[in-house]
């Protein structure tokens, strides 16, 4: 069977994050954020491992006060990956994240102040060899710009996005990835399509900002997000919800396997059941997911409810069962290798995923 082709990647400038590569044609990389104070550096660095565990490439962390400076200095020294530091407002506590080690910065031009306090966090990242995410957000845009009643939100978010790479190229420094955060679904589609036409050399990190809770948070994230993917838009992402951050990386992760970009873990195949299913297929799905939740091979794993729908309709799993009457046939690249009772399909399945 032929498979669909994955979706093509616009070539952006490389921008190197502490040995993670973005854009250039990298993979798509996948981020999240601490929510932990961070003078708890104890408690951050065990958030970092958790992000880290379960698939995160980089991690950011907010320097909000002075009083984190010293602790984000010994978090970013333990740290497994490369860290970015979260700055608003002080443009002194960005120079001294990159002194104490931030691989990247995430500043916002638009609340640091004024060009010469720009400028000086440019040249610091400059000397530093970190790089600096332009985030522009719609609720905190250049005021000039954000005060123009003849221009869209997107208008907006393009125009200010580009006075500020401008801005940072005109003096030299390119090592920039940036993002243009709306809560709209529309307007982040919209915005970041205008940025990859406008500034198509310029990295850029997907994100809809403020999305929700894990269900309405997922919903926005995979629409928005998937949709500029499968047109080759973006080359790094955070699905941003209201909850745990750790829930953030399996829902990336999730969008990025849908498309064929990138896989960790198992892709679970089922069906939805219906009448001919004679064995409690949701338990059984249930558990061979939770069984396989530190499984990072990338398979496909099909767990269909009748003959009807497997192994014919799934012949592409690399293993899965066709269930029947208190029984199922276990089957490998769609060839049946044996069959198993009910009380024994899990297991079974778990052994066929563990000798590949």
């Amino acid at each position: 069977m032929l498979k669909a082709s994955v979706p093509a990647r616009n070539l952006t400038r490389p921008v190197n994050v502490g040995g993670v590569q973005i854009g250039g044609g990298a993979p798509v990389v996948v981020q999240s954020m601490t929510c932990t104070p961070t003078t708890d550096a104890d408690a951050t660095l065990a958030q970092i491992n958790a992000l880290v565990k379960a698939g995160c490439d980089i991690v950011r962390v907010s320097v909000p006060t002075a009083e984190a400076v010293e602790p984000f200095g010994r978090i970013c020294s333990l740290s497994p990956v490369p860290i970015v530091a979260d700055i608003h407002f002080d443009y002194r506590l960005a120079i001294a994240a990159v002194e104490h080690g931030a691989s990247k910065l995430r500043i916002n031009p638009g609340n640091i102040g004024s060009w010469d306090r720009v400028d000086a966090v440019i040249d610091a990242a400059g000397q530093a060899g970190a790089a600096i995410r332009i985030g522009v957000n719609a609720g905190s845009l250049d005021k000039d710009i954000a005060s123009r009643e003849d221009l869209t939100q997107v208008d907006k978010l393009v125009a200010s996005s580009m006075q500020f790479v401008d801005h940072f190229e005109t003096r030299g420094f390119t090592d920039i990835v940036l993002s243009a955060k709306a809560h709209s679904v529309s307007t982040t589609l919209e915005t970041y399509r205008r940025l990859s036409s406008e500034l198509p050399q310029i990295p850029l990190h997907l994100g809809v900002t403020e999305a929700g809770g894990i269900q309405q948070g997922t919903i926005k994230s995979s629409i928005a997000l998937g949709a500029l993917l499968a047109e080759g838009i973006g080359d790094t992402m955070r699905v941003s919800l209201t909850a745990d951050p750790v829930e953030e990386v399996p829902v990336a992760w999730g969008i990025l396997s849908a498309l064929e970009l990138r896989r960790r873990g198992p892709e679970i195949v089922s069906c939805p059941t219906c009448a001919r299913c004679q064995v409690d297929l949701i338990e059984i799905a249930d558990e061979v997911t939770r069984r396989l939740a530190s499984c990072t091979k990338p398979i496909t794993v099909a767990v269909m409810g009748c003959v009807v729908n497997g192994p014919g309709e799934a012949s592409d799993a690399d293993v899965g069962v066709a269930c029947g009457r208190g029984s199922a046939l276990l089957f490998r690249h769609g060839e049946v290798v044996r069959k198993v009772d009910e009380s024994q399909i899990v297991d079974a399945l778990i052994e066929e995923v563990e000798a590949l």
